[in-house]
């Protein structure tokens, strides 16, 4: 349940703020950020998630859904603790500002921190007590396998290792002690970090949202040790994997290839293994964005193997039992794609707000559920997500018959809310864009910040079930976060009515 004043936010991730050492981290400039927010008054920050990366750089494809990114991990911070030396990490400094280069952090980050590790003192009380909880125990050992084997997935380490076993884990630990415990450590530091933004965050009376993926990758060690959740063979292999089927935008649909969860059997527990992921979730997250909802009416099965997504079958999926529990959660519904009448059903009975896209609402026709003079209060609208093209990337790519009707239902937004943009540039079609969406009547409206920048195709976050070495690589620079943009944002958010929103209305 989620209830209180109409809400505004930044869709922006930890990984694309500015910072001097190739990626964004939980530094200086997240509090910076944290004022930046609360000076324009936006209540609510959105980071996606905080999973390690892996093949693709994905969040969405982690090898553990509980490890946190360690690239997040503060350098400025360990000099500051004496774990590391400045002239160790100014070399690090030298890097697109633009641009995260994921090559050059997997070459260099992980050796850094290393070297951090080796001046920390193990026998610290607290990382004793910490080690002791086990909870970050699954992803150190799987981390520590994979760093002895290159990086590769468990499916192709050899033999013992491939086949899960305790005897496997237990020599590990103990052949490979320092390693594994690195891994802890880049938990422990994290968690650290994390605590103190969290804490600062909240005394500026800011909400941070993030994403909880569905799916889990197949080079995870949920697949690896826990494969009676997932269908998969007597070799482990996927049966089945997870996608989307083709549509207007994507003809041959999305392959995502993640290993889809075998429900029966997590029926079988009370669905503990997804509960836990949730608890875990809501200890970093004040509210929730349940990825890809649907899947739990209905998910798209796709044999695996396949090349992409043309042939799959729908398959029924846990529905209301696996929420009749949840109802009472800060969780919202990620509600888009194709849906269907159980979808619309699930969503009702769950009681979450679900979402609605502006940008897939301007295509001059007034009864779209997008268009923002039809979004209701009980949802969370935005102007694009992080899968979507920036709006001014989007317009750029419009043909001429597709951009009239955009200019169309912008002179109905201009029209009916008496705004102040006439529509004579493509960024002012987006500025009309986003007056639409904080005028409208969603509980919360939440703008990516590509879009509040009006910056183009080269911002996209990321292209769903396309490899791309471009996908997760945007980041600002401390300069885009000038007085303009938070007097735009102020102008923006103060359209919205300052209303109570009620739970159901």
């Amino acid at each position: 349940m989620m209830t209180g004043k109409r809400k505004s936010g930044i869709l922006l991730p930890i990984t694309a703020l500015p910072a001097r050492h190739g990626i964004g981290t939980l530094g200086k400039e997240a509090f910076a950020f944290a004022d930046f927010l609360s000076s324009c008054g936006c209540s609510i920050w959105q980071i996606l998630p905080l999973c390690v990366t892996s093949y693709g750089n994905s969040p969405y494809q982690s090898p553990s859904s509980k490890g946190l990114n360690y690239y997040l991990i503060d350098l400025d911070f360990l000099v500051e603790k004496g774990l590391l030396k400045e002239e160790e990490i100014i070399d690090l400094a030298k890097e697109n500002p633009r641009k995260v280069d994921y090559g050059f952090l997997f070459d260099n980050r992980l050796s850094i921190l290393k070297k951090a590790f080796a001046r920390f003192d193990k026998k610290d009380p607290e990382f004793v007590a910490f080690l002791k909880k086990g909870v970050y125990d699954d992803f150190s050992f799987y981390m520590a396998m994979k760093d002895i084997h290159s990086f590769r997935p468990w499916y192709e380490w050899p033999e013992p290792f491939c086949h899960y076993s305790k005897e496997v884990e237990e020599m590990v630990k103990k052949e490979h002690k320092d390693l594994y415990l690195f891994y802890q450590w880049t938990q422990f530091e994290f968690l650290d970090q994390f605590r103190k933004l969290k804490k600062y965050v909240h005394e500026k009376g800011i909400q941070l949202m993030g994403d909880l993926p569905l799916y889990l990758s197949y080079d995870s060690v949920e697949c690896y040790k826990y494969p009676q959740y997932f269908q998969l063979d007597e070799s482990h292999r996927p049966t089945v994997v997870a996608g989307c089927p083709p549509d207007y935008f994507s003809p041959l649909g999305q392959l995502w290839g993640n290993p889809i969860y075998d429900w029966k059997r997590l029926k079988e527990d009370n669905y503990a293994f997804f509960d836990e992921r949730i608890s875990y979730a809501m200890k970093f997250f004040d509210i929730i964005r349940l990825d890809h909802f649907r899947g739990f009416s209905a998910y798209y099965s796709i044999p695996y193997g396949r090349e992409d997504a043309v042939i799959g079958k729908w398959v029924k999926g846990p529905g209301i039992d696996f929420f009749k529990d949840k109802k009472h959660l800060p969780i919202v519904a990620e509600d888009l794609g194709l849906l269907d009448e159980d979808v619309y059903t699930l969503l009702r009975e769950s009681t979450y707000p679900g979402m609605r896209v502006v940008e897939f609402g301007m295509d001059g026709k007034k009864d779209n559920d997008h268009f923002p003079l039809n979004i209701p209060e009980k949802c969370f609208a935005y102007s694009g997500t992080h899968d979507n093209m920036p709006l001014l990337g989007f317009l750029e790519d419009l043909d001429e018959e597709a951009l009239a009707d955009y200019e169309k239902s912008a002179t109905w937004l201009v029209s009916h809310y008496g705004l102040k943009e006439k529509g004579e540039t493509l960024k002012d079609l987006v500025n009309i864009t986003l007056e639409g969406l904080f005028a409208c009547k969603a509980m919360t409206a939440i703008a990516p910040i590509q879009d509040l920048l009006c910056l183009g195709k080269e911002s996209r976050m990321n292209e769903p079930s396309v490899l791309s070495y471009r996908n997760w690589t945007f980041r600002c620079v401390a300069e885009d976060f000038d007085e303009k943009l938070l007097w735009k944002v102020r102008y923006l958010r103060c359209l919205g009515k300052p209303r109570d929103v009620e739970e159901g209305k």
